[in-house]
């Protein structure tokens, strides 16, 4: 046999026997809550069943008294999540669909209820199999490793396996302390998104960390998003009142900043309350499903402590205010809680709900003062506010039906209703000019201001940017919010800064 061919079957055998001793890879099993998605899938399911069945909520403990897997069931069964639009974690997802394309055998180990975890898998269409909880056996921590060594067999821990050659058992990807006990047994410890907890763990335990997967925005800018801040700017209102008495004295003014930074706290709370449970349906929201409970960049328990905080500075302002504002808060809060819960699906009941938030932060700012609203004032601002909410509820429509869907999602509106929201709404924004021109047309309108004709000039501000705003609803180039519209837009500003000049100029 010549030398060359003789090598060529030597190298052939060489390569042959390596390939035939390498080990095969283990399993890679990998969590879902806050591993593969990037929240709690439990917590999201009681958001959507609080929102979906909130008369059922007094079934919960009595489910839970009967172990947590039996609540997940429960839950899981009655308020199930959209899996096509749960907030995955991109960085991992794509790694796994590259160690599945390369023939690597992958298992979803979660503690979420089996339907839910069957559903995820049947829609990434990259697992092997999956194992979760049954509504008996809650699968997690030790339980979800009992299972895994009993599927895959006994494993090493880490820091053996990184002594010596042997494979074991599996490889995991985890993100929280309950993890500890599959991340120690492990060949490979991965993390996604872990907790501040989990890191101290793995370093107090010197545990190796093969792969790091982060997917998650930073931690001060989603809180700022969250609390919605740029909202605040509706809580001027507050203030108006007691710029239109002229009244300035200095007591006075800290009591409306006062009750603007109490009102715009439990506000926020409320926004934060009501995005929890929006959770699933604003995911199904070109622009909503950026929210960050939505999108997972907060999740549901740290939000709750948070609404909690805020709720705690709004209290610890009350004590300085009048016990007429607290009324108009409680008030507040009372109908801001049933909107969430059950009126924002009741449709012309939401909007009018809506406009009348607005009248009434001018209604608390005036008991913080103690200065009275004129009837003038509040017709104004009910069709004026009556006519923003409108126009909010067309340009959801408007998208909705550049997109081909019908209806929308936990509303009450239909596409078909867009021609007769676009005659309410604008129909309520000329009234809201009729009742200002009517008012500045008023002899006394003369003993608040010195060249009170001159308030005329507000009237076409009023004109313009109310028709405008309605124009680019109906071109469909309208944010969802007029008030996040307003504030970014060039024109509006403009025009609210004129009209605040026509205003100093009357007086």
């Amino acid at each position: 046999m010549p030398e060359n061919v003789a090598n060529k079957h030597t190298e052939t055998a060489t390569a042959a026997a390596g390939i035939a001793s390498e080990p095969a890879q283990p399993p890679l099993c990998v969590d879902l809550d806050g591993t593969l998605i990037k929240s709690d899938s439990l917590l999201d399911e009681l958001c959507q069943f609080a929102r979906s069945h909130a008369a059922e909520l007094w079934r919960l403990p009595l489910w839970l008294a009967h172990g947590k897997a039996r609540l997940k069931r429960e839950v899981a069964r009655r308020a199930p999540l959209d899996v096509v639009r749960l907030p995955y974690n991109s960085e991992l997802l794509r790694w796994l669909q590259g160690q599945r394309r390369a023939g690597r055998a992958l298992w979803l180990a979660t503690g979420a209820d089996e339907s839910l975890a069957n559903r995820v898998a049947v829609h990434l269409g990259i697992f092997d199999g999956v194992l979760a909880s049954d509504g008996q056996t809650n699968l997690t921590s030790s339980r979800k490793l009992a299972m895994l060594e009993s599927k895959f067999g006994h494993g090493l821990s880490s820091q053996t396996a990184s002594r010596t050659s042997r494979p074991s058992a599996f490889d995991y990807v985890g993100n929280s302390t309950a993890d500890l006990p599959l991340l120690t047994s492990a060949r490979q410890a991965m993390l996604a998104n872990p907790t501040p907890g989990l890191r101290a763990a793995v370093r107090m335990r010197r545990i190796p960390v093969a792969r790091t997967f982060i997917d998650r925005r930073p931690l001060g800018r989603t809180v700022i998003k969250a609390i919605r801040f740029h909202q605040w700017a509706k809580n001027l209102l507050l203030l108006l009142p007691l710029l239109l008495s002229h009244n300035l004295q200095r007591v006075l003014v800290a009591r409306a900043i006062a009750a603007f930074f109490c009102f715009s706290f439990m506000a926020s709370a409320n926004y934060l309350f009501n995005d929890m449970l929006d959770i699933d349906s604003d995911r199904r929201h070109p622009g909503k499903r950026l929210r960050p409970f939505a999108a997972g960049d907060l999740g549901v328990a740290a939000g709750l402590g948070l609404a909690a905080l805020l709720v705690a500075a709004s209290l610890a302002l009350l004590p300085l205010l009048p016990s007429a504002f607290a009324a108009w808060l409680a008030i507040y809060i009372v109908s801001t809680i049933a909107y969430s819960f059950y009126l924002k699906r009741v449709a012309l009941v939401d909007v009018l709900m809506l406009s009348g938030l607005y009248t009434l932060r001018m209604l608390a700012g005036g008991a913080a003062t103690g200065t009275q609203i004129s009837h003038w004032l509040a017709g104004f601002s009910s069709f004026l506010f009556l006519s923003l909410a409108m126009v909010k509820r067309f340009s959801e429509l408007e998208n909705l039906r550049e997109r081909g869907i019908a209806a929308t999602h936990g509303r009450g509106y239909l596409v078909a209703d867009l021609e007769q929201i676009r005659a309410f709404g604008t129909a309520s924004a000329y009234a809201a000019v009729l009742v200002f021109s009517i008012y500045i047309a008023r002899p006394d309108v003369e003993s608040l201001y010195k060249h009170a004709g001159r308030l005329w000039m507000i009237v076409p501000l009023l004109v313009y940017w109310l028709s405008r705003v309605w124009l680019l609803a109906s071109r469909g180039e309208l944010d969802d919010d007029p008030v996040i519209f307003a504030m970014r837009d060039r024109v509006s500003l403009a025009v609210g800064v004129g009209v605040v000049v026509v205003a100093l100029l009357a007086v």
